[in-house]
């Protein structure tokens, strides 16, 4: 696969354009993102479904722009994909060719079971989920896609989507409850086609209308890590909000803290949700900022690995080795850190007595122990808290994101720092936890930079911790000294230290 890819993604509402570059097998991250909304599909609804001139020139000067883009980063590869818009349009195929004609650009039409598709592979690879339904509300469909135990079960594509609404209902010169009324009975009658066995408690939220939804929830509950990817929120809580939306006019959409760029179709887009979340029984909402051409991306790089990346990798830690661990080499043929880690966490159960149910994220962030110093040597224990916490983007919840980060901080003689604790306290785990953790995490970290690749075992018995090494650990002494703990214990270092006698210097 190229090692930089472009995705284009034409949709009903807007075209954007994404650059992927591969950092490794499984390592990749975003460079690029660009979007217009060049609403391609506008007044088609209302013609037959032919696209008009003004949303065919918008859409035309979008790619121009993106190809001078894409010459910019040197992408060696570009898919492009087309959704509802073109596929439903009979003039759709001439756009196309035109196209291909005029600017060079290769316009693959998907139909809405593939495009559901392309959003499964994406939250199916990229969020913490096994069951899920994915929903993707576009201008002219509604796309979703059955995920159980990690597998895409079906597919399926509705004829509900933000502008399809707009036009046929919401521009019309009627009151709101008349167009709600309106709007909600061509929705049911939609649903009824969807397969019976869509059905499950936790939705995924894809595309502009749950983002823009899921920031709204996220500012009204004073959610404190700002990362709309993986947020989850519970359906009944926000009903009253959601439900309010759509009745209002146009002038009273602020009151509801939404973006500005979406007020001419998150009335419409806000009812399809609403009615998709009832009629498949969902209790709790995911949200997604991968989608389609995430999904793209993916069954090119996966097409090897039966679309999913195997078990044990994750693909944002991966790329920030990739990028940010000096010693990424050294590490991926040590596992020491991890064996460390495990005994001592072991051992120290009689105390912490947590069943090691924080084993997954202490892994991870001893993982990514070492990604701040290839920035800043002497702040490196910050930058790498601002590193994970930025580009810990895939396969994490907010919680597990944060106590990873937060371990990454913690690294000192003090095992808490106190200002990320008040700001996040939301999402961590209790203050004990924390400061079984963060020792856990630190204590293996002196050790193992400080040890040469020793065998380094623990005991615990009569208040006393007991570290034996089959290697010297004299520099790790120092540091283990002064090391905080979070309940009064002794610690005994009984390590192999030998020093060759010479007469002169009277040794």
């Amino acid at each position: 696969m190229a090692k930089r890819t472009a995705i284009i993604d034409i949709g009903s509402n807007s075209a954007r354009l994404v650059i992927f570059e591969k950092s490794s097998h499984y390592g990749f991250h975003l460079i690029c993102e660009q979007k217009s909304k060049v609403r391609i599909g506008e007044g088609a609804y209302e013609k037959e479904g032919y696209l008009q001139p003004i949303g065919i020139e918008r859409a035309f000067l979008a790619l121009q722009s993106f190809i001078y883009t894409i010459e910019k980063y040197r992408v060696r590869k570009t898919i492009c994909v087309a959704t509802s818009a073109l596929r439903d349009a009979p003039n759709g195929k001439v756009f196309v060719r035109w196209i291909k004609k005029e600017l060079g650009i290769d316009i693959k039409i998907i139909d809405g079971k593939q495009e559901a598709k392309f959003g499964a592979i994406a939250a199916n690879n990229l969020l913490p989920l096994n069951d899920a339904i994915t929903i993707d509300i576009g201008g002219g469909s509604s796309d979703m896609a059955l995920i159980e135990n990690g597998k895409i079960i079906d597919t399926y594509s509705l004829n509900l989507g933000t502008v399809r609404l707009k036009e046929l209902f919401f521009d019309k010169e009627c009151s709101l409850t008349e167009t709600n009324a309106k709007a909600k009975a061509f929705i049911h009658k939609e649903l009824e086609r969807l397969p019976s066995h869509f059905r499950h408690r936790l939705a995924v939220g894809i595309g502009g209308t749950a983002r823009t939804l899921s920031k709204g929830v996220m500012k009204r509950s004073g959610h404190p890590l700002d990362k709309l990817h993986a947020f989850t929120y519970g359906v009944e809580a926000w009903h009253d909000y959601f439900e309010r939306i759509p009745k209002s006019s146009a002038k009273g959409l602020k009151k509801f803290g939404l973006k500005k760029s979406r007020y001419d179709t998150i009335r419409e887009g806000t009812l399809i949700f609403t009615e998709i979340l009832s009629h498949i029984g969902a209790q709790k909402v995911i949200s997604s900022s991968v989608g389609v051409r995430e999904g793209v991306f993916l069954e090119q790089m996966l097409r090897d690995e039966g679309l999913t990346f195997p078990k044990d990798i994750n693909p944002s830690v991966v790329s920030i080795l990739d990028r940010f661990h000096p010693l990424i080499k050294l590490e991926q043929k040590n596992k020491g850190k991890l064996k460390i880690a495990s005994r001592l966490y072991a051992v120290m159960q009689e105390e912490i007595r947590d069943e090691k149910r924080y084993r997954s994220e202490l892994n991870w962030a001893l993982k990514l122990s070492y990604i701040g110093e290839i920035l800043n040597v002497y702040s490196s224990h910050q930058t790498a808290f601002y590193i994970a916490i930025q580009e810990l983007n895939y396969g994490f919840s907010h919680e597990e994101i944060l106590l990873i980060s937060s371990l990454l901080r913690m690294h000192g003689k003090e095992l808490l720092y106190e200002p990320l604790i008040e700001e996040y306290h939301l999402l961590l785990p209790d203050e004990t936890s924390l400061l079984w953790l963060s020792f856990i995490y630190t204590l293996t970290v002196f050790l193992h930079e400080n040890s040469h690749a020793a065998d380094i075992d623990f005991s615990y018995a009569e208040k006393t911790l007991t570290i034996t090494s089959d290697q010297p650990l004299y520099l790790a002494r120092e540091k283990i000294k002064k090391l905080e703990k979070p309940v009064p214990f002794a610690i005994i270092i009984k390590d192999r230290n030998r020093i060759p006698k010479n007469k002169e210097l009277g040794i």
